[in-house]
């Protein structure tokens, strides 16, 4: 694959010092994990927390029979009670990643757009295959639901989002938490979300070979998911959102994706359905992007363009009496 005449040219020298570094290795996730918690210890000494958000650790009630689930939140300071609130999902393929791996990202959305969030270290796979992931988050989610008082947040203005892998347990959340009807939710954040299992577009296709999420990554990762039935007739629309008959009911979506990656394909289409579902729904694509090109490229036009739509959809989620002003309200 020339790179040069698939991606945008400024994204193209960060992309070269990311594949400079340790990568996913199939062969041991747990060596993957322990590189990752070390290359996060470090740079969180580059990069300091903000003044202006609050952290605490929390392990709430998990799945019936389940473990408890890690839970982080980020408090914005100087912002009144009771607070909207997003529940962050991290991305990582199913079979990586953690809170840490988003934490400067949550202080950033607590701050910009003024919400508490509530980032969950679900279990990963292969050790805990579906439903372990999405259910730890609804039980995430139903404990910020449950206790909102004691949190200080507003029970009417919750939001989910997650990236990659995370925005695929956002969307399949989202299914749940519909069906269940327990708790309302009147956002989802779906970033370059990974919801079809079948792998089978075109987009997957012209980037088979891409240097970040490749195709076959993709398969490892829902094989690693979901087990023999990854790719199968009997797939819960839990696991893979785009598997979903009836998009109807669900909370508005913003979506965002690159045009140059595996995923564009099938998140195009999920925004398609939702839309015919009447689901009020923004999807962006951005040209020449590759797969996380905000977080790998953070610096670029194209990441600060992400941000900066990002960043507007929730807060006016969010805070729709304020929708449209330069600042969040309280």
């Amino acid at each position: 694959m020339d790179l040069t005449r698939v991606y945008d040219p400024e994204l193209l020298p960060p992309l070269e010092v990311f594949l400079s570094q340790p990568q996913l290795n199939w062969e041991d996730l747990p060596g993957t994990r322990a590189l990752l918690r070390e290359a996060l210890r470090q740079m969180t000494t580059s990069f300091p927390d903000s003044p202006n958000v609050v952290k605490e650790d929390h392990r709430v009630p998990g799945p019936e029979g389940a473990p408890a689930v890690p839970v982080r939140l980020y408090r914005p300071k100087g912002e009144s009670a009771p607070l909207p609130a997003l529940l962050w999902i991290h991305g990582g393929g199913y079979v990586i990643g953690s809170v840490e791996q988003d934490d400067l990202l949550a202080q950033h959305l607590a701050e910009s757009v003024g919400c508490l969030v509530a980032s969950v270290d679900y279990r990963l796979a292969p050790e805990h295959p579906f439903p372990a992931a999405v259910e730890d988050c609804y039980a995430a989610l139903k404990w910020m639901a449950s206790r909102a008082d004691e949190l200080g947040l507003d029970r009417r203005r919750l939001a989910i989002g997650g990236a990659s892998a995370g925005g695929g347990l956002t969307a399949a959340l989202a299914l749940l938490t519909r069906d269940r009807g327990e708790i309302p939710l009147i956002f989802q954040l779906l970033i370059y979300p990974m919801l079809d299992d079948r792998d089978a577009t075109r987009s997957s296709e012209l980037f088979a070979e891409a240097p970040i999420w490749n195709r076959e990554d993709n398969r490892r990762g829902w094989r690693a998911y979901l087990g023999e039935a990854a790719g199968g007739p009997d797939v819960s629309p839990y696991a893979a959102a785009a598997r979903a008959q009836d998009l109807r009911g669900l909370p508005p979506a913003f979506m965002a994706v690159g045009a140059a990656e595996i995923f564009l394909d099938e998140d195009v289409d999920y925004a398609l359905r939702l839309a015919h579902a009447g689901v009020p729904v923004e999807l962006q694509v951005y040209p020449r992007a590759y797969h996380a090109w905000d977080g790998i490229a953070p610096l670029s036009r194209l990441a600060q363009q992400f941000v900066a739509n990002r960043d507007r959809a929730l807060r006016e989620a969010l805070h729709p009496q304020s929708a449209g002003a330069s600042s969040p309200a309280s």
